[in-house]
């Protein structure tokens, strides 16, 4: 036996043929072998240490067998989460992930795209994506899958996984308006990003749902999702709105430029003024004050998307609509009852 196990390794160890032994390990024919047989196969690939080769398996089905995923801010901490979904859930079917970092600088992505389809990527997951871009279109021309993660387009023409923006941001301010709050701001994200757009139209909706004033003067929107733009864009909304006693932050990015704007007004974030940030990044629960944050399942948004595009991928068609992941509330210190 080589250094590698192979293929008829494991066929002499199951007794089978190896084109069977093939198609047990490929997903996208694994149904055609008894599940009896299946699992024999699998069983021993794994004492076998068997991995495939990627070139090898390629040049049989001519594929790269990669997938490329665009990311529009890499030091964003919520897409270390979206990437290892993804990552675990295509790795099962053989497929390794090639990441993209445009930024917001060079936003659309579309250069990035490109650069992914001359490496002859067999599928795309892109996140970095306005709410009418056209960098995709080059997929679709070249006839590559592509699904979107944490972004939609307006016209809804790509396969999208993302989180229910409506009601995290409902989650937010029903649990401000409990505290006594009635005259909350909101720091929303850029309005040509459906994130921005969808929490800015959630927060008016929710605040007239509730019988608040929802003023357009109540919104600023920052340039981008972090801190520095978040704390510009709270600095102008309580100068504009200084009888503010909370703020929804459209992620928790915006939420830390909340706090630094309400201590430099002279105030305290969390006693003063309420803050709620959105994603729930890891260690928020240890900002002083711990941030109350809708949280929302990010790694699992990674796998969902990984699997719709192995579904495109195979040929299957599309969901009919966006796969809305449920947020929750955790409510730390960041929030408090409304001053008297």
């Amino acid at each position: 036996m080589t250094d590698r196990p192979t293929l008829h390794d494991i066929a002499r160890q199951t007794g089978v043929h190896a084109s069977t032994v093939s198609r047990a390990l490929n997903p996208r024919t694994a149904s055609m072998v008894k599940s009896q047989t299946r699992r024999r196969v699998l069983e021993t690939a794994r004492a076998l240490g068997y991995r495939p080769h990627p070139l090898a398996r390629g040049l049989r089905t001519n594929r790269t067998m990669s997938v490329g995923m665009v990311i529009p801010d890499i030091e964003n901490p919520l897409f270390g989460p979206i990437i290892a979904g993804a990552e675990a859930v295509l790795a099962e079917s053989g497929y390794s992930v090639l990441i993209g970092n445009p930024g917001y600088e060079t936003f659309p992505a579309k250069s990035v795209v490109t650069a992914m389809l001359d490496r002859q990527v067999d599928g795309l997951l892109v996140a970095a994506v306005s709410r009418n871009d056209d960098s995709i279109a080059a997929a679709a021309e070249r006839g590559i899958p592509a699904a979107l993660v944490n972004r939609t387009l307006d016209d809804e023409s790509v396969p999208a996984v993302v989180g229910d923006d409506h009601l995290g941001i409902g989650l937010a301010v029903r649990h401000l308006a409990e505290l006594g709050h009635r005259r909350i701001g909101h720091v929303a994200g850029p309005g040509w990003l459906s994130t921005g757009h969808g929490r800015r139209e959630a927060f008016l909706e929710w605040m007239e749902a509730g019988g608040l004033r929802a003023d357009p003067d109540q919104v600023e929107e920052a340039d981008w999702f972090q801190v520095e733009p978040g704390y510009r864009a709270c600095l102008a909304l309580l100068g504009r709105r200084p009888d503010l006693t909370a703020v929804v932050a459209g992620n928790d990015l915006l939420g830390l430029g909340c706090y630094r704007a309400i201590r430099a007004a002279g105030l305290r974030p969390g006693r003063d003024i309420s803050v709620t940030g959105y994603n729930d990044m890891p260690l928020l629960e240890m900002m002083q004050p711990a941030m109350t944050a809708v949280r929302v399942p990010y790694r699992e948004m990674g796998g969902r998307a990984g699997s719709v595009l192995l579904s495109l991928m195979s040929g299957k068609p599309p969901p009919s609509a966006a796969v809305r992941l449920k947020p929750t509330l955790e409510i730390r210190a960041s929030t408090g009852p409304a001053p008297s």
